[in-house]
């Protein structure tokens, strides 16, 4: 997501994973745009197939590397990639050049133009920005990102009262297709045992369903975000 126009808005009411973008459906401010490939349009192979972004599988790089350059034709810079581990850490952008893809699971930007970008399969991407559009965010939020708080770290590295932030919840994988141990629910209980609201048991004794929407939401209220969009969609069912 980028601080500078690219890409033209619409609503994600009736979009299909057979789309090659996904444009939020969110009341950013205008000079706020964003956008989520999908897995159409590229050149990679099973089981990559076909607009894998990630150098770091073990699809093609020169394949990847033709995947990221049609990604760029629709944005206004070449985007900041992380090295992604599942962590809480966030990184600042403040214009240095990187000679490798730094490690972090979320980056904060306030530099106009600069393309911030996260990569998730069925983790849970989570775009933010401010009401003035002088600060974005993005975050990848898989279980143990969401637990270990990475979320509360975007927003206060965001420096901006969470009164006057908006957040977009990307397609992730839904609750009926996620099953997680005890131990994950076990995680999310200690630090909020409203969290018991977004498991339900699953077929096996021990083994529940995870909504990471609903783990999301609890969060971002709780750091006194209400403006919340998005979360509508399953990325392992495909709708």
């Amino acid at each position: 997501m980028s601080r500078r126009q690219y890409g033209k808005a619409k609503s994600t009411k009736h979009w299909h994973f057979g789309e090659l973008l996904l444009f939020p459906d969110w009341p950013a401010p205008a000079s706020v745009k964003a956008l989520q490939t999908t897995r159409n349009g590229g050149v990679s192979q099973a089981p990559y197939a076909s607009f894998n972004l990630g150098l770091h599988t073990n699809d093609a790089p020169e394949a990847v590397r033709e995947n990221r350059a049609r990604l760029a034709t629709h944005l206004p810079n070449e985007p900041v990639w992380l090295e992604q581990i599942h962590s809480a850490d966030v990184l600042v952008l403040s214009g240095e050049h990187f000679s490798r893809p730094p490690r972090a699971d979320a980056v904060v930007c306030r530099i106009p133009g600069q393309v911030c970008a996260i990569m998730t399969a069925d983790c849970l991407p989570v775009l933010f920005c401010d009401l003035a559009g002088s600060v974005v965010a993005a975050a990848h939020a898989g279980w143990r990102g969401l637990a270990a708080g990475v979320l509360e770290n975007t927003l206060n590295a965001m420096q901006t009262d969470p009164a006057n932030i908006l957040a977009w919840l990307g397609p992730a994988i839904g609750a009926n297709a996620f099953a997680v141990g005890e131990e994950v629910r076990a995680a999310f209980l200690a630090a909020n045992q409203e969290a018991t609201a977004a498991f339900f048991p699953g077929a096996t004794p021990g083994k529940y369903h995870a909504d990471l929407y609903a783990l999301a939401r609890q969060r971002l209220h709780a750091a006194g975000v209400t403006s919340i969009f998005g979360g509508e969609y399953c990325a392992f069912s495909g709708f």
